[in-house]
């Protein structure tokens, strides 16, 4: 299942939280420090990590 990065925008607290791509699409998503629903997703770089079989 997908992780998001959100910031709350009522208590402030950053959260990396799993939800489904309908629940994140549809923002139904709420703060797991104050159960807050007005979050704003943050963008972090992706990186992948792989392995060189040889």
């Amino acid at each position: 299942m997908p992780m998001y990065d959100y910031k709350c925008l009522d208590c402030g607290k950053e959260s990396l939280i799993v939800a489904t791509l309908k629940e994140h699409e549809a923002g139904a998503v709420s703060c797991p420090a104050c159960g807050g629903k007005k979050l704003r997703q943050l963008f972090s770089p992706f990186i992948a990590h792989t392995t060189k079989k040889g």
